[in-house]
């Protein structure tokens, strides 16, 4: 597994909008930075969800789970630049717990970025249960990216010299 060193954003992908919104805010804070963008989907092996009864085709094997996070992450990237990646954008798959493999992957990075709905359901803040088991543990400041809501005004990306004033680069 490898780390991004200094000056990279990463971005958790789960597949949902929330984190194709991060990934998109990412990469525009990235131009801004002369960064590069890591967009890094965990994935664990599951075990059988299937009744014991049913026959062993019909259970994926590891390799099947891990292609299958592939092509969640590399749908994610195209969902959100089209046939054209952005050429700052490196996709990362890594096995292992989402809120391990994320701490990891940013250590040493200039951000981590997570997607988050735009509102809290049923009483629950908006940052999911990674990002919130990231925040208490990240070396990095975390951005939670809202979930695109078509009537609010889109984030703008934060210049070099405006971190600089605020200490955060």
């Amino acid at each position: 597994m490898t780390e991004p060193v200094g000056n990279s954003i990463v971005v958790g992908i789960d597949g949902s909008e929330a984190s194709m919104a991060a990934l998109r805010w990412a990469t525009e804070q990235a131009h801004a930075l002369h960064a590069e963008v890591v967009a890094v989907h965990a994935w664990e092996p599951v075990g059988p969800r299937f009744a014991p009864y049913a026959p062993v085709s019909a259970l994926p094997t590891v390799t099947e789970q891990r292609d299958q996070a592939a092509e969640l992450l590399a749908s994610a990237v195209r969902e959100v630049f089209g046939p054209r990646i952005d050429s700052a954008v490196r996709a990362v798959l890594v096995e292992g717990p989402p809120e391990q493999v994320l701490l990891q992957q940013a250590h040493g990075a200039l951000l981590l970025a997570l997607g988050r709905k735009a509102h809290g359901q049923h009483g629950l803040p908006p940052v999911g249960t990674v990002g919130r088991a990231c925040l208490p543990h990240a070396t990095v400041p975390v951005v939670a990216v809202p979930a695109a809501d078509r009537t609010a005004s889109p984030l703008r990306a934060v210049g070099v010299s405006s971190l600089r004033r605020s200490g955060a680069a």
